[in-house]
């Protein structure tokens, strides 16, 4: 099968499905003029400002041991501390409660 290269960016369809991409992307490539680092500098680009940290508050839980050695595990295997895991169940399960009581 050959592939075609692309030159520039309007050789590339718009409007198409996801299955049409796929097949698209199987007979086209990119040019060397598309993969080469681009020396143009957009003037009116802006960084989106940095999140502000918003205070933590130290809550005790008490887990039992079975719960804490899977939170744990599955703490290690997303290569996260599984306080941060925690926190991040708890804030999901929060949103999720909100949500299903009309409050967001």
């Amino acid at each position: 099968m050959k592939i075609k290269i692309i030159q520039k960016l309007d050789e590339i369809p718009q409007g198409m499905t996801e299955a049409q991409e796929h097949e698209f992307w199987k007979t086209h490539g990119f040019g060397d003029a598309l993969l080469k680092p681009s020396s143009e500098v957009i003037d009116d680009f802006e960084l989106p400002a940095p999140r502000q940290a918003k205070a933590s508050h130290p809550t005790s839980l008490r887990l039992d041991e079975d719960t804490t050695k899977r939170l744990k595990y599955l703490a290690h295997l997303k290569h996260l501390p599984y306080q941060s895991l925690l926190k991040t169940f708890v804030q999901e399960r929060l949103y999720e409660e909100e949500k299903r009581m009309g409050i967001v």
